[in-house]
């Protein structure tokens, strides 16, 4: 799969190209969805919560379509986020 980022996503939050793509080789859980309303999307927006090679959590949100996945937004993960995620997956 491409992944395929928006230098306004990263510029936003202050991320790297290098970062996501370490957050996806080191991902440990499952995918959630984003049930939110106002996120909405078809096909459905997917997010984790996962390290950089530097320790940092970000969530990573993203939408895949065939061999493309999109990056909506990624940005160091909340305290409420990373319970989530570890709640759902222990990690």
């Amino acid at each position: 799969m491409r992944l395929v980022i928006s230098p306004a996503v990263l510029k936003k939050h202050r991320v790297t190209r290098a970062e996501v793509e370490q957050c996806f080789e080191n991902r440990n859980g499952g995918l959630l969805f984003d049930t939110r309303e106002e996120h909405q999307s078809d096909p459905p927006t997917l997010w984790f919560a996962a390290d950089t090679d530097a320790g940092r959590r970000l969530k990573v949100v993203f939408v895949p379509r065939g061999d493309l996945i999109f990056l909506k937004t990624s940005y160091d993960a909340n305290e409420d986020e990373k319970e989530i995620y570890k709640d759902k997956f222990g990690v």
